[in-house]
């Protein structure tokens, strides 16, 4: 059974430098009964404000997958990958065992979007 959630239901964070919504339970938001939909275990939706950003850390037993809404994303990773990202543009990474990665908006005066 699929379950609907409006936008405006979604359980969200405000922390200045990134305004988050997030699908299922994540970070500080806990919801036994909203814990993914099958492997899919999270779904975010970012804004991320101009020159800020995620710095380094890591994950590992998962495949990452970001969407680009809008503005530009920057992004690095232990494995030497780096670039920027731009709207309509998607980033794949597999964490295998482990990855270090980090993800600024790329922007500095504009908030980027993600997914």
């Amino acid at each position: 059974m699929i379950t609907i959630t409006r936008s405006k239901d979604r359980h969200t964070g405000d922390f200045g430098w990134l305004q988050a919504r997030w699908h299922f339970s994540f970070a500080d938001y806990y919801d036994a009964n909203n814990m993914g939909w099958g492997p899919l275990r999270v779904f975010n939706d970012d804004v991320i404000q101009g020159g800020k950003g995620f710095g380094l850390h890591g994950h590992k037993d998962m495949e990452i997958i970001t969407y680009v809404l809008g503005g530009a994303l920057e992004r690095s990773d232990s494995k030497n990958n780096k670039g920027v990202l731009h709207p309509g543009e998607v980033q794949v990474m597999s964490a295998g065992r482990g990855i270090m990665h980090s993800e600024y908006n790329h922007l500095k005066d504009a908030p980027s979007s993600l997914l």
